[in-house]
């Protein structure tokens, strides 16, 4: 009896036993699988410190009218801080638990079992957001975006609306919205601050797409410190 190893691509771990004559009708498929428990989330276990200007306020009252079905039943965690305030739906199986170490704020999350995978792939997720929302009413987030390209320019109207000559026969015209704060230093260049790293991400992705970066002249919105790899076109 004979082993071969099944193609990479069929994926690892697989080995096909043939008889001395092996054959398509003969080969056995076997596929080990791992009787070791469910990994804890790295991400979801470690403790969530925060400073004392920051309040963590969290409201075990299930919320029955969400304004998205998918937090139906989910409970309601309140950030404050210098910048802001944030509200972020916490799961029902999302256990927050809130501590104090030798002058220090800890917030321990956890879930009720996590050998189920939707438990275990939101314990991660929850502490990030949580981190996010208390980077975000504390120090702020800043998202940088260049124009390249001749005669691109930008400038703020009135503190509300941002206008873009990107060499269409008529400026763009975007209308900033509330929370966001965005500010031309350079005439290429413009730089949105606030204290929801989503929406400033929404914002900026909506500005790119009126010049999406293009690989051969390499023109366009770039955002933050994104960069394309130049292409040359081709002769005849």
């Amino acid at each position: 009896m004979t082993t071969s190893l099944i193609p990479r691509r069929l994926g690892q771990g697989l080995r096909a036993v043939a008889t001395t004559s092996p054959s398509p009708s003969q080969s056995v498929i076997r596929r080990a699988f791992s009787s070791l428990p469910a990994a804890l989330s790295h991400i979801g276990k470690q403790p969530l410190p925060y400073g004392s200007d920051v309040v963590l306020t969290h409201d075990s009252t299930p919320i029955m009218n969400p304004r998205v079905a998918a937090d139906l039943h989910s409970t309601t965690l309140h950030i404050k801080g210098p910048l802001g305030e944030h509200v972020l739906p916490i799961k029902p199986y999302v256990k927050l638990a809130f501590e104090h170490e030798q002058g220090d704020s800890l917030l321990s999350i956890s879930v009720q079992d996590p050998a189920i995978k939707e438990q275990r792939s939101m314990w991660g997720t929850t502490r990030a957001l949580i981190a996010n929302a208390i980077t975000g009413v504390t120090d702020g987030y800043i998202v940088p975006l260049r124009l390249v390209g001749v005669g691109y320019r930008a400038s703020v109207e009135g503190g509300k609306k941002l206008s873009m000559k990107l060499g269409y026969s008529h400026p763009v015209d975007i209308e900033i919205p509330a929370g966001i704060q965005c500010s031309t230093p350079l005439p290429n260049k413009i730089v949105l601050q606030g204290n929801d790293i989503q929406k400033l991400k929404e914002f900026a992705f909506k500005i790119r797409k009126w010049r999406p970066p293009e690989p051969y002249n390499q023109k366009g919105i770039f955002v933050d410190e994104e960069t394309i790899a130049k292409k040359t076109s081709k002769k005849k």
